[in-house]
């Protein structure tokens, strides 16, 4: 199986865009979309400065304990905002007091006071909501700054789950995150010595049919034995859904679940997010909570682990050197539909005047 950029014919009269282009743009982050961009334990009044999807942000909470998202650059001379002090319901610029707001209006400038860049919006700010104990944030295009509606998966939302953080920042692209986690197969492999994927056969056959939202993934004939399925959503944030069966020893709650995300930090750095859930009430989800934190955590960081070792040692560009068969039909369907959606959205700039 080859051809992993393909891509759908361009419809009459659209704007071609080449495959270099958009692989650039999917490398870089596609756009009009939600991201996890911080655990929210790591979020407080004191700003902090990031890079995400090669953007320089600084994240900060105002005395309300509201997060806030904004470019890490003072409007004045460009002094990182990062460094700034939080004077509670804005942000005060060390280098020379420039006062400015959550929405990005300069307040204050304490050196001129009334000069034209008092009551400018000159600091771009990024939409920004927490979920499960991460800060997601919107990053659109020239043509979408104004967010999409985004519904968190069932799992994450209040309710009969409950689910656990772990968040890691690793060299290399943020799409072998997914190529990775939509690839079943290599769980009886690489994850053979681990303490829930040493069942299941080494050879199988794969389906894919297609949902509301994405396109599930999954073994023929095998289901709770080993990590036998994956399912990629894209509803406003993309996310890959998985699970994997539990010995008796893990405690109640049925399979344990991943919903697993990846954010560009940069075209070479991601930040990682996996959510652990099971579907757990009452007396259940205490012990399910009192196991995960005593037992089942570090096993969980031994298999992130195996992930970890393989993926920082792809090369930048192993996913153009590769020779592909069936059981990676899930990775090729995922890569085209991020070229499809890199192409539409380069297509669409380029037709407003608005390409890079």
């Amino acid at each position: 199986m080859a051809g992993t950029s393909e891509t759908l014919p361009p419809a009459a009269g659209a704007i071609s865009v080449s495959d270099a282009d958009a692989r650039a743009l999917i490398k870089r982050g596609l756009r009009n979309r939600w991201y996890p961009i911080l655990p929210s334990r790591l979020v407080g009044d004191v700003p902090r400065g990031i890079r995400r999807l090669g953007e320089k942000l600084v994240v900060w909470r105002d005395h309300a304990g509201e997060v806030h998202v904004q470019a890490d650059r003072c409007p004045h001379r460009g002094a990182p905002l990062s460094l700034a002090v939080n004077s509670g319901d804005r942000l005060r610029c060390q280098y020379h007091g420039v006062e400015v707001g959550p929405d990005g209006i300069v307040l204050a400038v304490p050196g001129q006071p009334g000069c034209r860049l008092e009551g400018m919006k000159a600091v771009k700010t990024y939409p920004a909501q927490e979920v499960k104990g991460a800060v997601f944030v919107w990053f659109g295009d020239a043509l979408h700054e104004t967010p999409a509606v985004y519904t968190p998966p069932v799992q994450l939302q209040e309710g009969d789950y409950d689910a656990f953080l772990c968040y890691a920042e690793w060299e290399g692209s943020w799409t072998y995150g997914y190529d990775n986690n939509m690839d079943p197969m290599h769980g009886v492999f690489l994850h053979a010595k681990s303490h829930s994927m040493a069942a299941g056969a080494t050879t199988a056959s794969f389906s894919l049919r297609d949902t509301e939202c994405g396109f599930v993934f999954e073994k023929e004939g095998q289901r709770d034995v080993n990590f036998d399925w994956s399912e990629f959503c894209d509803t406003g944030a993309l996310h890959v859904r998985l699970e994997i069966p539990y010995p008796a020893s893990g405690g109640p709650g049925g399979n344990f679940g991943i919903i697993f995300h990846g954010t560009p930090i940069d075209t070479e750095t991601t930040a990682y997010f996996f959510w652990r859930f099971r579907k757990v009430q009452g007396w259940q989800r205490d012990a399910w909570r009192f196991l995960y934190k005593n037992r089942l955590e570090a096993r969980h960081w031994h298999v992130l682990e195996q992930d970890r070792a393989i993926m920082e040692r792809l090369e930048p560009d192993a996913d153009q050197h590769e020779i592909l068969y069936n059981h990676d039909a899930g990775v090729v369907r995922l890569r085209r539909r991020m070229m499809n959606e890199a192409h539409a959205q380069l297509a669409a700039l380029a037709a407003a005047g608005l390409a890079e």
